[in-house]
């Protein structure tokens, strides 16, 4: 009946939510109770980029997707940096009661986990690490010219909203959901324009090479196999550093693989999360 097919497509019931905590507000999205597993955007994303996540993992986890600082409802660092991006995600973590937590990070998102494994180990659980990098410019990218190019953009006054669609439609390699899509275009358009500079001045800096081994935490490495913003050469980099891991690549899958393909990106981190 027509009242069936309503209840079908009924928003999960996920909450939105914000803290003052000591170093600014933090808000977050969060729906379900059980093991804590927290969800971190990439660049251009924010709490939003994770609805098929959330929807899928909220019956069998407490599942939480924040706004990274400068993001959506958190208010900035300044300067932004790794470091206080990884003690903001502990400070969210002790807020919430949570000692440790799964941590599931997209690309720039990905980097955060890598860094508040390397800072915070113990608040860590399992790892994944999705169209990520250990490093920048390990193809040769130009970190001074690859900033130009997006906060030039900025300068000639476009704003995240009028940017999401073009570069989401750039970064895939298989067409989106339609929905979906349109919910990650909205999480876009949530980035606030300082935070995004911010978050472009932030990100070159990366490179923890050296140090992969000290993550002792298990990791899952997942990539499209046609990524060509971390292609599959940067996640065996990573692969090959970390000490537990196991890596994934996704067929015919580009940079957003929770978004392109959200049931086999889900079931793969369903299987590695229920893993002995």
């Amino acid at each position: 009946s027509a009242i069936d097919a309503v209840v079908v497509r009924a928003m999960p019931a996920w909450i939105d939510a914000s803290a003052e905590l000591s170093s600014g507000v933090i808000g977050w999205r969060e729906i379900g109770s059980g093991p804590p597993l927290l969800f971190l955007h990439g660049l251009g994303g924010t709490r939003g980029s994770w609805n098929p996540q959330l929807a899928h993992f909220g019956s069998s986890h407490r599942c939480i997707a924040w706004d990274m600082p400068g993001y959506g409802a958190s208010t900035g660092e300044s300067p932004l940096t790794y470091e206080r991006i990884a003690a903001r995600l502990v400070e969210l973590l002790d807020h919430l009661q949570i000692d440790q937590a799964d941590l599931v990070g997209l690309s720039f998102g990905g980097m955060h986990v890598l860094h508040t494994a390397l800072n915070y180990p113990s608040r860590v659980g399992r790892l994944v690490l999705a169209d990520t990098s250990p490093a920048f410019g390990m193809n040769g990218t130009d970190p001074e010219e690859w900033k130009a190019t997006r906060t030039g953009a900025l300068d000639r006054g476009q704003t995240p909203a009028s940017m999401a669609a073009p570069v989401l439609d750039s970064i895939v390699a298989t067409p989106l959901d339609a929905v979906i899509r349109a919910d990650l275009i909205e999480a876009f358009a949530r980035i606030s324009i300082d935070g995004f500079r911010a978050a472009v001045n932030c990100l070159p800096h990366n490179d923890i090479r050296a140090r992969l081994h000290e993550i002792t935490a298990k990791a899952l490495v997942i990539v499209g196999e046609l990524d060509e913003e971390t292609p599959v050469v940067y996640a065996t980099v990573l692969h090959d550093g970390l000490a537990h891991s196991t890596m994934v690549v996704l067929p015919g899958i580009g940079h957003l693989s929770p978004s392109e393909d959200p049931d086999l990106f889900n079931r793969q981190v369903a299987r590695f999360l229920a893993a002995s």
